[in-house]
């Protein structure tokens, strides 16, 4: 979804529940080089389920992990996701682009739960099955959502050019960086603070994909409670980090326990895909989010599910510029997926 007229090159700026992910790269001989990369915290509730609650602390970030990156570019791609982003597949008669831009309106009421006029529309199309058939893409984002995004960014003294979603960011993050057989179907899940993002994908294509109002905070809040620890205590705890007076024994069957609510609904959303796609079969599992580096998590997700299960690495396939913490990327590197698939938006066609 572009808002405005191409303009190159762009930062990718990932708004999250719990922190600001800013990432620049540039094109080199071999693909892509990262040459920036940040990313500042925000208080809780700044950022609920997706949505802005605090401006003004969360253009203060922005502009705080620019500042840090020395990010000289004021130009952004940034993504929403959450209940006020519908993706949606529809079977469609083939018919021109210009039939198709008349008729899709129509057909966007059929499956749209918003009124229309609330909402920004974009579609792609996927595929030509038949001589009769096609399958449409269509994405819908409510403009009070997207605004709620621009007008921080604008107020960070950036330019919003480009509004994604967080699902296509992540495949687009993926794609780039493990060149996936094209028969191989693959689930991302992007587990953050708040919000999971799942999309099954294969050939390039999104065939599915749900978000869920669940994440990391989760182990957190447990934490937090049952250990009484402090915020900052907890999410050090959460990655395996030892402190006095804590035992790894009851960390580990708390992270259990919340790893059950999250797999549960990782397991609800492939079965409901598996129910509503005919002969797909997932092959593998990547996480990335914030959640991936909860201790144990991943394994406990490849037992739960019985598929490989692995790390996603946005940073893969992708050169690092000199200068930049190789410790402190490897660090943030879970959480930075979408700022990397937003920050790939810059070499679109």
């Amino acid at each position: 979804m572009q808002l405005f007229s191409r303009q190159k090159p762009l930062v990718g700026l990932d708004i999250g529940s719990s922190s600001v992910k800013a990432v620049e790269l540039r094109r080199v001989k071999k693909g892509f080089e990262l040459i920036h990369a940040g990313l500042e915290p925000l208080a809780s509730d700044t950022v609920v389920d997706g949505a802005i609650m605090d401006a003004l602390s969360v253009s203060d970030s922005i502009g705080k992990v620019f500042t840090h990156q020395k990010i000289k570019t004021k130009t952004v791609a940034t993504s929403v996701s959450g209940h006020s982003v519908i993706v949606k597949k529809i079977p469609l008669p083939v018919m021109s682009e210009e039939e198709l831009e008349e008729s899709i309106q129509w057909e966007a009421e059929q499956h749209i739960p918003f009124d229309i006029s609330d909402v920004n529309l974009d579609y792609q199309v996927l595929n030509t099955e038949s001589a009769a058939s096609s399958d449409v893409l269509l994405v819908a984002v409510k403009k009070d959502k997207i605004l709620n995004h621009t007008n921080v960014i604008t107020q960070a003294g950036k330019v919003p050019v480009v509004v994604d979603i967080d699902a296509f960011a992540i495949q687009n993050a993926f794609e780039t960086n493990y060149n996936p057989a094209p028969n191989a179907t693959i689930a991302l899940l992007n587990i953050g603070a708040s919000i999971m993002n799942i999309v099954v994908t294969r050939g390039g294509m999104p065939l599915f994909t749900r978000d869920v109002s669940v994440g990391g905070n989760q182990f957190t809040d447990a934490l937090q409670k049952d250990m009484n620890l402090s915020f900052e205590e907890a999410e050090q705890v959460k990655q395996g980090k030892s402190i006095e007076g804590v035992q790894s024994e009851s960390v580990s069957s708390l992270v259990q326990s919340v790893s059950e609510v999250l797999m549960l609904e990782i397991q609800k959303t492939f079965d409901f895909f598996r129910a509503t796609t005919v002969g797909e079969q997932l092959q593998r599992i990547y996480v990335s989010g914030g959640c991936a580096k909860v201790e144990g998590f991943l394994d406990l997700l490849q037992g739960r599910l019985g598929l490989p299960v692995e790390m996603l690495d946005p940073f893969k396939n992708i050169a690092v510029a000199k200068g930049i913490d190789l410790a402190h990327l490897d660090d943030i590197s879970p959480s930075m997926a979408v700022a990397v698939g937003l920050a790939l938006r810059s070499f679109d066609n």
